[in-house]
């Protein structure tokens, strides 16, 4: 049981919107922070499977994603993969530089 509680309280963490963001856009036509959607969407749809089938289990899941530390764990992975993601954008843009500049030559 604990254990299940666990995997619930991991997944409502990655999550909290719906699944037709999820689908919006292709990999490539992202924003650098769009892809942040995917696991809040899983999460969502978990959420609202387990509510429909236990409300009292729907609620448990609210109030296990709303404790402190599930928020702080939260916005810490958020704030670290906002960094990477502006990381790997100003890489592509250096190496499609490089690309235009050295390879293509203009």
């Amino acid at each position: 049981m604990l254990q299940s509680r666990a995997l619930v309280i991991a997944l409502i963490l990655l999550l909290s919107t719906t699944l037709p963001e999820v689908h919006s856009k292709s990999v490539f036509e992202r924003d650098r922070r769009d892809w942040l959607v995917v696991p809040d969407a899983i999460a969502a749809y978990i959420y609202e499977t387990v509510n429909k089938m236990s409300p009292r289990v729907g609620q448990f899941l609210v109030d296990a994603s709303q404790t402190p530390a599930v928020v702080v764990t939260r916005n810490f992975l958020i704030r670290e993969t906002t960094k990477l993601s502006i990381l790997a954008e100003q890489l592509m843009e250096k190496i499609k530089n490089l690309w235009y500049t050295k390879v293509l030559g203009y």
